[in-house]
Formats: C-alpha cells, sequence, structure tokens
C-alpha cells in the first residue's frame, strides 16, 4: 500500500491505536479525518494534530453511520481509505451480570456491524479510486479467546472471517481490503490495568505501517504472530496462556 497523498477516514481516531495512527498518517497524507463518539476527545485529538478533520458519529446508529459517509464523501470526494479502528469491550462474567444482552448487543454494533455498515457505504465510492483501500483492525483473540471478555473475542473473530470473504469479493473492483490483528497494546481501552505484556501504541502503529507498506494483506503485530503458530500447533496451551496474562 502507498502510504502517501492519501485520504483517509479513521474511526475511532481520538484515542489509543487510532489516535497513534493519526499523528504518523497526517506527516505524509493529504487528508486525514477521523470520527468518535466523544466531542470533548475529538477536540483533545484536533489540538494535539491541527490537521485533522473531526466529526462525531455513534457508530452504533445506522443512522449516523449513513449521515458521516455521506457528509464526509461530499466535502472529501477523494476519500480513498477507510480504517475500522474503533471498538469497545466488556470485561465481565456472563451468566452474573445485569443487562447482559444490552451490553452485547452494543459490542456487536460497534465492533461488528459499523465495520460492514462502513465497507457498504464507501464499496461504490471506492470503485475506481486509486489505492482505495479497507483496513480492519481485529486482535490475536481472534485466534484464542480470553474468557474474561464474553462478547469481544467474538465479534472481533466474526470481523475477521468478514473480511477474509470481503478481501476476495472486492478484489475484482481493485479494492485492497487488509487487516491488523494487534496484541495487547497499551491504551485506555485497558481502564489503566493493560496486561503486562502490553506493548506502546507508537510500537504497535509503527510496524502495522511497515506491514502496510509492504503489502500485506494480513499483518501480525508483535506476539500475535507466536499466538496464531500456538493456537494451531498446542491450542490447548495457547488458551491457558491466554487467559493467564497479569494485569499491571
Amino acid at each position: 500500500m502507498d502510504l502517501k497523498n492519501n485520504t483517509i477516514l479513521i474511526t475511532g481516531g481520538s484515542s489509543g491505536i487510532g489516535l497513534e495512527l493519526s499523528k504518523e498518517l497526517v506527516k505524509r497524507n493529504n487528508t486525514v479525518i477521523i470520527c468518535g463518539r466523544s466531542l470533548d476527545k475529538l477536540q483533545e485529538a484536533k489540538n494535539q494534530i491541527p490537521e485533522l478533520h473531526v466529526f462525531q458519529c455513534d457508530i452504533a446508529s445506522s443512522e449516523q453511520c449513513k449521515e458521516l459517509i455521506n457528509k464526509v464523501v461530499q466535502l472529501f470526494p477523494q476519500l480513498n481509505v477507510l480504517i475500522n479502528n474503533a471498538a469497545i469491550v466488556h470485561k465481565t462474567d456472563f451468566t452474573e451480570t445485569e443487562g447482559i444482552m444490552a451490553m452485547a448487543e452494543k459490542e456487536i454494533a460497534v465492533n461488528l456491524t459499523a465495520p460492514i455498515r462502513f465497507s457498504s457505504l464507501l464499496t461504490e465510492h471506492f470503485t475506481g479510486k486509486d489505492n482505495a483501500t479497507i483496513i480492519n483492525i481485529t486482535t490475536g483473540l481472534i485466534y484464542m479467546p480470553r474468557i474474561v471478555y464474553p462478547f469481544y473475542n467474538a465479534t472481533k473473530a466474526g470481523l475477521h472471517s468478514f473480511t477474509m470473504v470481503l478481501r476476495l469479493q472486492l478484489a475484482q473492483r481493485t479494492i485492497k481490503v487488509t487487516e491488523v490483528m494487534f496484541p495487547a497494546v497499551d491504551t485506555p481501552w485497558h481502564k489503566g490495568k493493560p496486561p503486562k505484556i502490553a506493548i506502546s501504541t507508537e510500537e504497535a502503529v509503527s510496524e502495522m505501517l511497515v506491514g502496510l507498506e509492504k503489502g500485506k494483506c494480513e499483518i501480525r503485530i508483535g506476539g500475535v504472530k507466536l499466538l496464531y503458530i500456538l493456537s494451531r500447533m498446542l491450542p490447548n496451551y495457547a488458551f491457558k496462556l491466554v487467559n493467564n496474562l497479569k494485569d499491571r
């Protein structure tokens, strides 16, 4: 993938991996657009990176997604890269938590349905565009679930499967579809308690960009490479390894 002179939309771009991606991508691309649910966080991101274009959007809402894409395409018709980065998680016990189904529906809406919806909304627009690319952010947990996340593992595994299918179905339209699988990364997503093995956002994004420049369609970051192998050769060991991770 050519990482220069693109117009890029990043969901969940106001913090964590999304914000670090924004910092790096504005250095070499024409336009970087981010969306997020919190207007305050978007403004903070804009203060840090004045070149950013920011839009408030709750991507769990189908109507807000449609409104966002219509607005972005109208203002930035050269849009050619989508990075489906936004995600939420509930770290909880499935059987002991009140309102568990509302949590499940929210995670599915944000982590799985929204990337599918954005991909659908932009397929026609991307067709024929130079360097048109859809990048879906997943996790090493697609290979081996962590039991404290009753829904997150499943939503990302679903996105992984969708991405594999989308890659082949969009090949004739010359739209590249890439998946980036992150390990634990030290971001606000962990609410101050990341696993001890968590890597920095700078390290994670740097490795991602190298993989994109090499044209990889599946980019396994850091420890995900090892987890991928272990999940196939020693699945029981891999399951124990993932579920014995300690928080800081």
